[in-house]
């Protein structure tokens, strides 16, 4: 069983006002099953732009610059979930 404390966690975007989804997930919880499927189909977006823009090779060093930390974040993101995975086995 994983110790981590529940934390504020994205399910995505809400259809109806447009904002974003946050809820204080649990371990094992549903609700954090859904801010995990939300973040690698998010992080898996990101991988495809990325590199479909490196793949093209004609982005600006400041363009390239601005990945750096969505790129941060949603590795940071899936780790935390590997690490939870791991956790619970």
């Amino acid at each position: 069983m994983s110790t981590r404390t529940p934390r504020l966690r994205s399910l995505g975007l809400d259809p109806a006002t447009g904002k974003e989804a946050l809820a204080v997930t649990r371990p094992g919880g549903l609700l954090e099953e859904l801010a995990d499927a939300h973040a690698l189909k998010a992080a898996a977006v990101l991988v495809m732009v990325v590199g479909a823009v490196l793949e093209a090779g004609k982005a600006s060093d400041a363009e390239l610059a601005a990945f750096v930390t969505p790129l941060h974040a949603a590795l940071e993101e899936c780790v935390g979930i590997m690490a939870a995975d791991r956790n619970r086995e």
